[in-house]
């Protein structure tokens, strides 16, 4: 989007502010949000101050539980995290569509197909995106307890913003939903968009079918194919056979959607760029598209969205740094957890998650994510450990370690294994407790991942050890000049451990925060038809 004063600047100003005068604003409304099957889409819609109540009217608004509010000081004063979703429902839809698999034929599930969170901070102008993989394995999924983190929408909103906030420790503010109607008809207010398929591609779920490489218009319902689809075959050099369900097929698949869909929003704010936002007929197309499918949190007013049209209007939104958590991928189509098959699942990878959800909100090592301000001392955290993989004596010398790197243990003890593979989780009772059981997780690396729930021996946090993570040791001690010993600087959580793990079993190496495109990919356009950067 290019810099400089939007148009109705002074009108959009006077929206913001308190006033009665309704005849006389003019207002161009910034929404949200485009994150249908894996994507997400900021749109900026522009409406006249008449049109304001029309608009309003035709937003569904959804009450959420748990929404953290704005800091007010410290580092992440006055930022904001938008929790983006794009829902699988089709009985939601208006209209039913075949394309889509239909409500009265059994499609009846409610996902969160993609998550994104959009970081917005108004002091500096900076947006960043941070996008949670689907099939990421965490402890608090439902009421019930563990799964997959996109079945929490199942249960609701506010189960969903619940999950991200205690299982990830991602303060949200405000939550948008939308679905694949949505999506297709902002695609489609544009007059559509190109993009640039390298080789021919085929997704037998999406419904996807690329036969010849090229530059390739793309309508709403053809976009929607390309952000979907992660179950992708491509006929790559040396392939012959024009059958496209005997072509190769892509190794991952939720987190090479993700990277075609980070791709895919590049694109797509290029295309609103060009258009200039501003235009009445394009942004009228835009809120008559997405307004009747979109859901937000109640407490995200129009005035809400003036105040942040107009503090980020000048941002390039396809230039927005765009990470994603690195996890571990199983190999295996079948993870079971207490006897319960969850299918094709993701284990969080520590430190390199901390990391870049600390790149995302602007944060240095140390800082409590829900909060800003530093963590707790260890000698203030107290901790008990349960042996939840069976290896012998593995509570204790866990306990031991958190006690080397300055923890108070409470106890150890044995829990039944729930898997053959599990996760280490960090419980805390409640958000008093929250930043010690963060200062508690940054100390273990590997599979490592914080679950709100009850603790043990009436310790702050307790520990249930898994099968693939280590305790970081102390860090290492100089002498002074009066030759007392001294703390040296703090080491990086990738050290050697303390303690040994056992086997890491079918899980691949933790995934990279940004991965470039594979030779497959769709891409820009150039304006002469070819491929773009």
């Amino acid at each position: 989007m290019a810099r400089g004063r939007v148009p109705n600047e002074d009108g959009l100003r006077a929206l913001a502010a308190p006033t009665r005068r309704s005849g006389r604003r003019k207002m161009r409304t910034w929404k949200k949000a485009l994150i249908i099957a894996n994507v997400v889409l900021l749109v900026v819609l522009v409406s006249g101050a008449g049109y304001l109540g029309y608009l309003n009217s035709l937003i569904h608004r959804v009450r959420v539980l748990g929404l953290h509010p704005v800091s007010t000081q410290g580092v992440l004063a006055g930022t904001e995290n938008i929790l983006l979703v794009g829902s699988t429902s089709r009985c939601a839809l208006t209209k039913q569509n075949p394309a889509y698999g239909l409500c009265s034929q059994g499609v009846t599930g409610v996902n969160s197909d993609v998550m994104m969170v959009l970081h917005l901070n108004p002091a500096t102008r900076a947006v960043s995106i941070y996008s949670i993989p689907r099939d990421l394995f965490v402890p608090n999924a439902r009421t019930t307890g563990v799964g997959k983190i996109d079945a929490a929408l199942a249960q609701g909103p506010s189960q969903l913003v619940a999950t991200v906030e205690e299982d990830l420790g991602i303060p949200i503010q405000h939550y948008v939903e939308l679905n694949f109607d949505t999506f297709a008809s902002v695609v489609d207010a544009l007059g559509g968009i190109s993009m640039f398929f390298p080789e021919p591609v085929y997704d037998a779920y999406s419904g996807l079918q690329v036969t010849t490489p090229g530059c390739v218009a793309l309508d709403g319902v053809r976009a929607l194919q390309v952000v979907r689809a992660r179950h992708l075959q491509y006929k790559g050099p040396g392939v012959t056979t024009a059958n496209d369900r005997a072509w190769p097929q892509e190794a991952q698949s939720d987190l090479a959607r993700i990277r075609r869909d980070h791709e895919f929003l590049r694109v797509l704010a290029s295309a609103v760029a060009r258009q200039g936002l501003g235009n009445p007929l394009t942004d009228r197309r835009l809120v008559a598209g997405i307004a009747p499918q979109l859901t937000v949190d109640g407490s995200l007013s129009a005035t809400d969205m003036a105040d942040l049209l107009l503090t980020f209007h000048s941002v390039d939104i396809g230039a927005a740094p765009q990470l994603t958590a690195p996890v571990m991928e199983s190999s295996s189509l079948t993870y079971y957890y207490q006897g319960y098959d969850y299918g094709n699942i993701e284990f969080p990878s520590e430190p390199q998650d901390q990391m870049a959800l600390d790149q995302v909100l602007g944060l240095a090592p140390g800082t409590d994510t829900m909060t800003g301000n530093p963590l707790p001392a260890p000698g203030s955290v107290t901790v008990s450990v349960l042996n939840g993989s069976g290896a012998y004596n593995q509570a204790t010398t866990t306990a031991s370690a958190l006690q080397a790197l300055g923890f108070t243990t409470a106890g150890v003890a044995d829990t039944p294994r729930p898997a053959q593979e599990s996760e280490t989780v960090v419980t805390y009772a409640g958000p008093g407790t929250e930043a010690a059981a963060e200062a508690v997780a940054d100390s273990l690396s590997g599979a490592v991942i914080m679950a709100r729930g009850p603790t043990t021996d009436g310790a702050q946090v307790t520990v249930t050890t898994g099968t693939d993570y280590t305790v970081n040791p102390p860090a290492p001690t100089t002498t002074g000049a009066t030759g007392t010993a001294v703390p040296g600087p703090a080491t990086s959580s990738v050290a050697a451990p303390t303690t040994t793990p056992t086997s890491t079993g079918p899980f691949s190496p933790p995934t990279p925060p940004t991965e470039g495109l594979q030779p497959w990919d769709p891409r820009s356009c150039t304006a002469s038809g070819g491929a773009g950067p």
